[in-house]
Order: C-alpha cells, then structure tokens, then sequence
C-alpha cells in the first residue's frame, strides 16, 4: 500500500513539475502601427492582497500591442473614483483615457473588485462595473476587466478571458494543456507516451476533441472538462483523424481511411451516425465547419496538389478556394465568415496566410520557416499558431493585418498544435 502510494505521489509531483515547465511566456516581438495610449492607475488597497489586478489589466492591453501604457507615477494622490480625477494630470502626460479602481475586502474573505474607465480626452466616463470575488478569482477579474476596456476603446470583443490548449512534449511524454490565454495556469488534461494531435474546442467551451496514437494508431477522443472523463467517438479501421466540431456542438468532421483513401465524415459527438461526406480519389482532410454551420472547408488533393476545397452541406457542391503555389493546407474560417487562414508552402517555407472569400486576395502574415496549425482568436483579431526556433517548438501569434506579433515559449518543452477556445459565456 505504502509502495503505491509513493508511486501515485511521485507520478503527481512530476505531472506538476511538467506542467510549471509547460506554462508559457509571452513576448511581444511587434506592434500595431498605432496605439492607445492608457494609464492604469494601482487600485486603491490592492496592496493588501498578494495578487492586486492592475497590474494583469496592463500587462492584458500591452500584449495585444494594441496599447502603450502611460505611467501613472507621479500622480498624488492616486484617484480611485471618478469623481476624483483631474484629467489635466493625464492628458498632460499624454495619456487618452485613464483606468481607476479599488479592492475592498469584505467580511467572508471575498473582495469588492470596482473599476472605472475614463476618456481623459472628452472628460467622460466610458464604462464602470464591480465584482465581489474570492482571491483565486482575481486573475479572471483582472481578464475580465482588459475585455471590457478593450471592447469600449476599440470596438472589438476582447478575448483576454478565453482559454488556449496546446500539446508539450518533454522527452517521451506528451502533455494536452489548457490555459489562460496570458499562458498562465497550465491545466494538464492528458498525459501520454505517443503523440497527442488536433486539440478543438467544442463550441461551449466543456470538452475538448484531440487525436491520440496511445493504441499505435490515430484515434479521435473527447474529453469533458467538466468532469475529466473521455470518450472515444472514433477508432475505426486505418487512420482517425484532424476532428473539428460543427457549431452546434452536437456533431464532429472528422477524417477517416476506413474505407480505403482518407475521406471526411460526420459523425455524432458521441461516435454514432456516421455519414460520408466527400467522395474523391485523392486524400481529403482537415476539415472546418464555417461560422453557420452550412458548409466546410477541407484540404485535398484530388486535383494533384494539396489545395483548399469548400463543401456546400446538404447540397453537395465543392468549390475550389485557392490556386496560387502548389501546397495550400490547413484551413481555418475566421468567425465572420468573411475569409479564411491557412498554411501555405512557397520556396520551401511554411507560413500561416489569410485569404479573403470576395476578392480572393491572399496576405501572408507569418514569415517563420515553419510556420503551421493556425487557430483563429474569437474576435478574429490573432491567429494563434505553432513555430520552430532554435529546433525548438514554440506558439506564436499574430494579428489578423499581420502587425502584431507574440511569441509564447515553454521552459524545457516543445509546444505545438494549438486552439483557441471560444468566448466565455
């Protein structure tokens, strides 16, 4: 007893050692060519609680490369309401809008979270909400709060609240983390010694779809988040592959040799009903449901190159989507519905490109060397995507304009395959 007890112990200190090398760190290698400037001032009594908020909100808005923050130093006393603001303190120093708050303690051990959010140019107040949270929650409030500031300054949903999930590989063993969206709280989800494929969210943001190869061939698993059990939804005859779920939630595109060449299918997010989907001589795969769930896009390479196709659902038809260069891959639509990104091949390099549905004008936004497995932000703003350095594997992202540029690493990890996980309900 005593044996398995020591062996459970150790399994779960190196699951968590792993997990911490796996956390990633975000850096900002580009940004847009204009920003808001914003200063932040420290919330009132943050002090008093080891993680304050502030500083999350401004380290959330830098990121995006979106905003330059303007030093609140200086500043006495630091306002913690609107009405205490002197707005010449902070048009002065050039800054356009201003973020003020407080934490209060509260007598259960929760916080009283406010903030506020001033446009120091006009003198007015653009938006103020409080929260009442327990201190593990303070990390999502923060996030909470670059949404909110984010949307109101730019127009655009914020996505500083989602999750991400990757794939890190150390050695032998293979990992399927999510994460916030900063890299911070690397949850394992899976462990494995074969390879972990083709995480996707499903659109509710509960389980996640993923390719394993524990039983030496690919097979399709999802896995709940709510409860951490899986199931597994396909383990047919040959190859099991690159899942992606229709809007709705209650169905999977998945690839499938059972039945000779790899074909896409339809099946139930519980394995059943399975429906043939295409029907060609070459191979057909990653398959992606559009935004209204009436059509897919899918990589084939039926016409004798790997090229991007679109499926009409309940009509049949395929259209092809992309002609220039020889190897074009890896679809993903973007949430309007509006275009695509996808990975293409030009002078033996791969980088991640964004093609538009009316003009069909292509924007290589990447320029790695391999630069692949796209996944597209909510708001359609980043692609999120996996890289190489230095041999190495690394998550990069960058805007949809190609402007901004991050690039996530993991201590001691290879991290590849990445999906951003939908808008938090």
């Amino acid at each position: 007893m005593s044996r398995l007890l020591m062996r459970t112990l150790f399994a779960f200190c190196c699951a968590a050692a792993f997990s911490a090398h796996a956390q990633l760190t975000i850096e900002i290698i580009g940004g847009g060519a204009t920003t808001i400037p914003i200063a932040i001032v420290p919330f009132a009594g943050e002090s008093n609680y080891p993680l304050g908020v502030s500083g999350i909100v401004g380290a959330d808005l830098s990121r995006s490369g979106l905003f330059r923050l303007v030093d609140p130093g200086g500043v006495v006393p630091r306002p913690a309401r609107a009405e205490d603001v002197r707005y010449g303190d902070w048009t002065g120093r050039g800054a356009d809008a201003v973020v003020i708050g407080s934490m209060t303690a509260l007598p259960d051990g929760r916080a009283e979270v406010r903030f506020t959010l001033l446009d120091a140019v006009k003198q007015a107040q653009l938006a103020s909400f409080s929260y009442v949270v327990p201190p593990a929650q303070f990390r999502a409030t923060a996030h909470r709060i670059a949404d909110v500031i984010y949307e109101k300054l730019t127009g655009d949903v914020g996505v500083f609240s989602t999750r991400i999930a990757y794939v890190a590989k150390q050695g032998t063993r293979y990992e399927l983390l999510v994460a916030d969206a900063d890299g911070y709280n690397p949850q394992s989800i899976v462990t494995s010694k074969e390879p972990l494929l083709s995480p996707e969210w499903s659109p509710d943001g509960t389980r996640i779809a993923y390719v394993s190869m524990e039983n030496r061939k690919p097979v399709v698993y999802v896995q709940s988040l709510t409860t951490g059990t899986r199931q597994l939804v396909a383990n047919f005859r040959g190859s099991n592959s690159a899942p992606s779920w229709s809007p709705d939630g209650s169905k999977l595109a998945v690839t499938l040799s059972k039945d000779g060449s790899s074909q896409i299918y339809l099946i139930g997010a519980d394995g059943s009903n399975v429906q043939r989907l295409s029907t060609s001589a070459g191979i057909d795969t990653e398959a992606t449901f559009s935004p209204d769930g009436r059509s897919i896009l899918f990589t084939s390479d039926r016409g004798g190159s790997p090229q991007i196709y679109r499926l009409t659902l309940g009509g049949g038809a395929v259209e092809r989507m992309t002609y220039d260069g020889n190897y074009n891959v890896s679809p993903r639509f973007l949430p309007d519905g509006k275009g695509f990104v996808f990975v293409r091949r030009d002078s033996g390099r791969l980088n991640v490109a964004l093609q538009d549905f009316a003009t069909r004008q292509v924007q290589i936004l990447t320029q790695g060397s391999l630069d692949e497995s796209p996944s597209v932000a909510p708001n359609g703003k980043l692609i999120l995507y996996a890289s190489e350095v230095g041999g190495r594997g690394i998550l990069a992202a960058v805007s949809s304009d190609g402007r901004v540029k991050q690039r996530l690493t993991a201590t001691a990890s290879d991290v590849r395959e990445p999906a951003w996980g939908p808008l938090q309900k």
